[in-house]
């Protein structure tokens, strides 16, 4: 396997400390879910449902506040907004054990506005430093790093709160929050290369310019990328608990990210790959008949295999199309654009397999979680080949007028 597409990204000025600073930032978003949940259940006493409500009021935070904190980075530059979200995410945290359910539903909202946006970022600062022809190495890198820090956060924020205190974890959150802040705030990473920076006095691309039918359906199919993702998690631990299994989530969840991260490596290194359409069909048809293999829980662990090899290049793919399409001017808009519609695909993805789980059984939970992928990403690739590059001009007009 070459490596040397990954080691000339690396030999780029400035990525090095970059990424490391980046996978660090990423680190506290990873353990957030899975400590808020075992917070809201076992120390507020309430259930995994209303443990839902506080997860999808940060998460429905996150999107509607994504495009506008990258909006603010584009008009004001990194420190300033880096500043505002750090402080916000370490306050949130250090005051969340102290908060009763009620309060920290209406919490959660503006903190998830305000969150730090480290994955926004991390694809910025690889857009300033890598030249074009290297992106797809640089950001097949950023999500097998990504893939690495969900190995390790959620694992953290579990062991945090288990064995120490609610307190401890929740605080020891925003301890990271304002660490990685405060060191992207005194690194200040270029979000701009020198050929990209706007000259004095120049006029903003008006968001109609720029947001183009191609650049809506690649958002579309990232929704359901996300969507089948966490949904074939769901229907994961749902076959696993139903045979008895759960002992073995652990494990069959690092197979999933280490198939990821080979996915990834692979993607980055070849001279051609699939594009982004390609990839996300292949990955939510190989994850359909997964439930006809759930148990015993080695082969539900084979079976996986497939369909999490395509996750990473998915992901960067996706990255690499916004990247090619959206101005530099408004890079971070258009970032902010892409985490909003994978927060969307991660919020309906939960809810809507867990209720075909319910009504049904795990192994349908599966055939959900690629058909309804599958749907929305056929909404997007549709909507690519009958309009093209023609623009979307109800949307940015509506994107407009909330602005």
């Amino acid at each position: 396997m070459p490596f040397q597409p990954y080691r000339r990204v690396l030999a780029v000025p400035g990525v090095r400390p970059s990424i490391t600073l980046m996978f660090f930032a990423r680190l506290p978003l990873t353990m957030t879910g899975v400590t808020l949940t075992l917070y809201v259940v076992s120390d507020l006493g309430h259930g995994y449902g209303a443990a839902g409500v506080v997860g999808a009021a940060s998460t429905l935070g996150t999107a509607l506040g994504a495009p506008l904190v990258g909006r603010c980075i584009d008009r004001y530059g990194l420190r300033p907004v880096v500043a505002a979200c750090g402080t916000t995410s370490t306050a949130f945290w250090f005051a969340a054990p102290h908060l009763s359910y009620p309060v920290l539903v209406v919490c959660a909202l503006p903190a998830g506005v305000l969150s730090m946006p480290a994955g926004s970022l991390a694809r910025q600062i690889l857009a300033a430093l890598v030249p074009a022809g290297q992106r797809r190495a640089a950001y097949s890198l950023d999500t097998i790093l990504v893939e690495a820090s969900f190995m390790i956060g959620p694992a953290g924020g579990i062991a945090a709160i288990t064995s120490l205190s609610a307190t401890v974890a929740l605080s020891g959150i925003g301890v990271l929050f304002g660490l990685t802040a405060l060191l992207t705030y005194l690194l200040n990473p270029s979000i701009r290369n020198e050929d990209e920076l706007a000259p004095a006095g120049s006029v903003r691309p008006p968001l109609r310019s720029w947001l183009s039918g191609r650049l809506a359906a690649t958002l579309l199919v990232a929704a359901g990328a996300l969507f089948c993702l966490v949904g074939t998690e769901v229907a994961t631990l749902a076959a696993l608990r139903s045979h008895g299994d759960v002992g073995w989530t652990g494990l069959v969840i690092v197979v999933m990210c280490a198939a990821s991260m080979l996915g990834g490596i692979v993607h980055g290194a070849v001279r051609r790959s699939l594009p982004q359409g390609v990839l996300m069909v292949l990955l939510v048809v190989l994850v359909i008949p997964v439930g006809l293999a759930d148990q015993p829980w080695w082969l539900l662990m084979l079976a996986l295999i497939p369909t999490n090899l395509l996750c990473a290049p998915t992901l960067a793919a996706t990255t690499e199309t916004v990247s090619s399409l959206a101005p530099p001017a408004v890079r971070g808009e258009a970032m902010g654009l892409q985490d909003a519609s994978t927060r969307l695909g991660l919020a309906a993805g939960s809810p809507v397999v867990g209720f075909a789980i319910d009504q049904t059984n795990p192994s349908w939970g599966f055939a959900a979680a690629g058909l309804g992928g599958l749907l929305l990403a056929a909404i997007g690739l549709l909507w690519t080949a009958r309009r093209g590059t023609t623009k979307v001009p109800a949307l940015a007009a509506a994107l407009r007028a909330r602005r």
